[in-house]
């Protein structure tokens, strides 16, 4: 590789991680073995707020009624965007049967999980997108209770467009309460809820420290990180969408990585000389967090061709991937770890952020090398079964009987034993180890 770094970043996502493992373990521990008034206790401490933790009907309607009929608008036409995404998704996934031999029947089934947990950030942002991102695709998918929360904000609760948005998209219980003390609430089944069977949705590292630790008791969509965004551009990229692009993902916060690579040096050098000027024209707690991102993790690379820029890309895995160059068929066909890919100059990631209909809740920290986003199949339990006649499981069990005396587990064999014997008490099989 012969890539060459403009701007190389001094920290990566993981640098400045803060120890907070034993902080999130002793809260989980604590809710756990105090319940409901422990979690309440924590909601007043880090929440600020000692309002209803579970919305009413009353309250729900009363949150809805001062979301304006615009914002309404647009946030039905994102849900439905992502409902008909997740509807198509889950149609990918059928109950299947095959015939394995003569007379033995095998099938998969797709099966949602009861209950699922949908996390809303809504502290810096309130980001009334992860509630149509989550809910939704956990409503389509068929589970049958669905549970948001989110943090309140002191004297005022949870944001009313959240509330909308959880509410028209589906959840069956919206809580007002968020860090690790949701969390818990969600997986311990506090409040008189069900236990979350799944945990899904982003949040800061408390939030994914918590997952982390639960999972394995629950499921979780992913363990996340900041988010990241990388951009490949090629001489035909528009320096100013470029730029705009890469400013619009450093605003989540001050350690998300986003990187710009490309072979062309011209459009390089350009775009870190405008960057600063895009930056501080923006609001002040996103120039702030924008300012930083960009000066402690931004990377723009060089490279001598696409090929070696696709590679590149794949090595980093990114969250989000940007595609502004020629043919993009061949970087469809070609790039291969993304969370969530977005091709061509009218494309953005902030379309796939809130409304295009593709899931936001991405792989971040290079996890895209082996793993997607949140969708639809996330909530679903793949399960197996299997019936068959006697005749047709002969040839199995014979089988079944051999290799597991050649692996030695005996109790495995007679098992198959049993079987040949009462079916087939007039022949004689040979279920030796060795032949």
């Amino acid at each position: 590789m012969t890539i060459e770094y403009l701007k190389k970043a001094s920290l990566t996502s993981k640098s400045d991680a803060s120890d907070v493992q034993e902080t999130v373990r002793a809260i989980l521990a604590d809710i756990e073995a105090g319940g409901d008034q422990v979690a309440l206790d924590y909601a007043a401490k880090f929440d600020r707020y000692e309002g209803s933790i579970i919305l009413s009907p009353e309250e729900i309607e009363a949150a809805c009624a001062l979301v304006p009929e615009k914002l309404k608008a647009d946030i039905r036409f994102a849900h439905d965007n992502v409902r008909r995404f997740a509807e198509t998704q889950k149609a990918t996934l059928t109950d299947v049967e095959l015939e394995v031999v003569p007379g033995v029947i095998t099938g998969q089934k797709a099966i949602p999980v009861d209950a699922a947990g949908c996390y809303v950030p809504g502290g810096r942002y309130s980001h009334i997108a992860s509630a149509i991102m989550t809910v939704t695709t956990a409503k389509v998918a068929g589970c049958k209770h669905i549970m948001a929360c989110s943090p309140p904000r002191p004297g005022v609760g949870v944001a009313p467009a959240i509330v909308y948005a959880a509410h028209i998209c589906g959840a069956d219980t919206i809580m007002a309460i968020g860090g690790v003390q949701g969390v818990a609430a969600m997986a311990f089944g506090l409040f008189g809820l069900p236990k979350a069977k799944i945990l899904v949705g982003p949040g800061n590292q408390f939030v994914a420290e918590a997952k982390r630790m639960l999972f394995g008791r629950v499921g979780i969509d992913m363990i996340a990180g900041p988010t990241d965004s990388l951009i490949l551009a090629d001489k035909t990229a528009d320096p100013h969408i470029v730029t705009t692009d890469l400013v619009s993902q450093a605003e989540h916060g001050y350690n998300s990585p986003v990187w710009l690579v490309t072979d062309d040096r011209a459009l390089a050098e350009k775009v870190i000389e405008m960057i600063p000027a895009y930056i501080a024209d923006l609001p002040e707690v996103n120039r702030d967090n924008a300012a930083a991102a960009w000066r402690d993790y931004a990377e723009v690379i060089l490279c001598a061709d696409r090929e070696e820029m696709a590679a590149t890309s794949d090595r980093y895995a990114p969250e989000h991937l940007t595609v502004m160059a020629d043919d993009l068929d061949w970087w469809l066909d070609r790039l291969s770890c993304y969370g969530s890919l977005f091709l061509g100059e009218e494309s953005t990631v902030s379309y796939g952020d809130k409304a295009a209909g593709t899931n936001h809740v991405l792989p971040t920290s290079g996890a895209a090398s082996y793993t997607g986003g949140l969708s639809v199949h996330k909530y679903m339990k793949i399960v197996t079964w299997q019936r068959g006649t006697r005749e047709g499981y002969k040839p199995v069990a014979e089988a079944t009987a051999r290799i597991a005396r050649l692996e030695g587990m005996e109790g495995h064999a007679r098992a198959a034993d049993v079987r040949l014997a009462k079916y087939f008490p007039d022949e004689t099989f040979d279920l030796t180890a060795n032949g």
